[in-house]
């Protein structure tokens, strides 16, 4: 007798529809082209406000497994981020696995553009990390489905400045809350990661007088921030012990878990990067029980996302970073829900997106159901 599905099914390992339930994700499209090399996931978490919008990185993952958890976290991470900035879109991401230094080349993004283009506009893609507005505008060769391109196509050029002024409002409105001021000036503040993001971080913090520490694995970056801010080079490992005000992650995820949360010395988390939790259930309450206030990534990075948006409606960089100035209330609204309910920060936001999902959603299933009725009494009106 042939194995039935189940029987075939391994009873350990990682399932991509275990996944995708666990999670709720609509559809993942695993992308292969071996003349390029191309070898991408795109994943489609939730369309309910609207197509999914989200970054694409390139990035040499140790294993395809972790490429797809990577994404599978990310695209629910842009549901979520796009719900809370009031914007109407859903959320998705891609990843293509590579090095960036080494694997690129027209080829490999123009096959990748066309996968994006079969998808008819249920995924719009934007530059992420590991990616560049060149690496985006051949992309654009082969779909129309791309944010994040040069401003010389229409587009809005790199979105990090708009980013960096959402993660500066945000880190203002925790300020506030703790400190009774949202001031910065004398705040010591340390900044791991001396990327885009990072370097218009500083400068605007550097422009309100905080006294700065910074880490990247390119010294090279870190050295040109302390030339131009007077910031104080850390080491990579080092940045955790550093005593100061705010720890700002503006690197990679994963960075707040059981052996880095210990080692902080800071009364406020507030940075760019996503995922910065390892694990929310574990890795959560420790970051309360040592009383440090924690600004949830996907709300106060979303100035990208804004910025991206915009270009679907016609770019205007004015209105772009009036709406990320807008983080400053948002983050304030779920640091009220969080003490009002008495619930962790992270848990409020979610709370907040999840409402506003549900509401749209509601609206769309009445209006289907009506659409519906009303194509049946046309049919039935036709027939007589």
């Amino acid at each position: 007798m042939a194995p039935t599905l189940t029987e075939k099914q391994p009873k350990h390992g990682f399932s991509v529809f275990d996944n995708m339930l666990k999670n709720e994700h609509e559809q993942v499209i695993m992308c292969s082209d071996p003349s390029s090399g191309l070898k991408a996931i795109i994943a489609i978490h939730n369309t309910i406000l609207g197509p999914s919008l989200g970054g694409v990185r390139m990035w040499p993952y140790e294993s395809e497994e972790a490429a797809l958890k990577d994404v599978l976290n990310l695209s629910r991470g842009m549901t979520y981020k796009s719900a809370v900035a009031g914007l109407n879109l859903g959320g998705g991401k891609a990843v293509i696995i590579g090095n960036p230094k080494k694997d690129k080349k027209e080829a490999i993004f123009r096959a990748f553009g066309r996968y994006v283009e079969g998808l008819a506009g249920r995924y719009i893609t934007a530059e992420d990390v590991g990616m560049s507005l060149q690496d985006m505008e051949w992309i654009r060769m082969e779909t129309k489905y791309v944010t994040g391109i040069s401003m010389a196509l229409g587009g809005s050029g790199d979105p990090s400045p708009v980013t960096a002024m959402g993660v500066y409002m945000g880190m203002k409105s925790c300020a506030k809350k703790v400190y009774g001021s949202d001031s910065l000036e004398g705040r010591k503040i340390s900044i791991q990661g001396a990327g885009n993001v990072s370097t218009h971080l500083v400068r605007l913090l550097h422009k309100e007088g905080a006294k700065l520490y910074i880490t990247d694995i390119d010294e090279e970056k870190v050295e040109r921030i302390v030339r131009e801010t007077g910031a104080i080079a850390v080491d990579t490992d080092s940045i955790y012990d550093v005593d100061v005000d705010i720890f700002s992650p503006n690197a990679l995820g994963g960075v707040l878990n059981e052996n880095t949360i210990p080692r902080l010395k800071c009364d406020i988390i507030a940075g760019g990067a996503n995922n910065q939790i390892e694990d929310e259930s574990v890795h959560g309450p420790m970051l309360i029980e040592r009383g440090m206030l924690y600004a949830p990534d996907y709300v106060i990075n979303s100035g990208g996302v804004i910025n991206v948006s915009n270009e679907l409606e016609g770019y205007n960089r004015e209105r772009a970073h009036e709406q990320a100035g807008r983080i400053y209330d948002t983050m304030t609204r779920i640091l009220e829900y969080s003490e009002t309910h008495n619930v962790p920060t992270y848990t409020a936001s979610n709370s907040i997106a999840e409402m506003r999902l549900k509401q749209i959603g509601r609206v769309k299933s009445i209006y289907a159901s009506r659409s519906h009725f009303t194509g049946r009494m046309g049919e039935l009106v036709g027939r007589r």
